[in-house]
């Protein structure tokens, strides 16, 4: 089985953060939900879990805080995509759900990449690039 990652994030209303992302085209595994946690699907091998306060407290250690997002950056999280119309479209979407411009867009040539804040304020990265450039 190839491994897999399981980003976990704290969010302020799930039910909220569930409808962002469904709006971004995303999906959520039942299995992995309840009132409490919803498992993202963004690809067969990358998933989501978006956490509420109560529970994320539960896998944070005594005497760590869980970071605001809206304040702080804990993490950027950055997903590649097949085309440069693919980013804009992704990011477009984001915007429309109610999403922030997180940065300007860059546009190297070889990268393209737009950038936005989440309903909570996590950054998000869409990107391309073309695989030809690395050679």
């Amino acid at each position: 089985m190839p491994t897999q990652i399981f980003v976990n994030m704290h969010v302020k209303d799930l039910a909220k953060s569930k409808t962002f992302f469904e709006n971004l085209g995303y999906t959520f595994n039942p299995q992995f939900t309840d009132e409490n946690a919803a498992c993202m699907v963004i690809s067969d091998t990358i998933y989501c879990m978006l956490l509420t306060t109560g529970h994320m407290e539960r896998f944070v250690p005594k005497g760590k805080t869980i970071a605001d997002a809206s304040k702080v950056t804990e993490t950027l999280l950055a997903l590649s995509s097949d085309s440069k119309d693919a980013v804009n479209e992704l990011f477009e979407k984001a915007i429309a759900a109610g999403a922030t411009e997180a940065r300007p867009t860059e546009d190297h040539g070889f990268m393209y990449g737009r950038s936005f804040n989440d309903l909570d304020g996590h950054i998000w990265e869409v990107f391309w690039f073309d695989p030809s450039a690395l050679q």
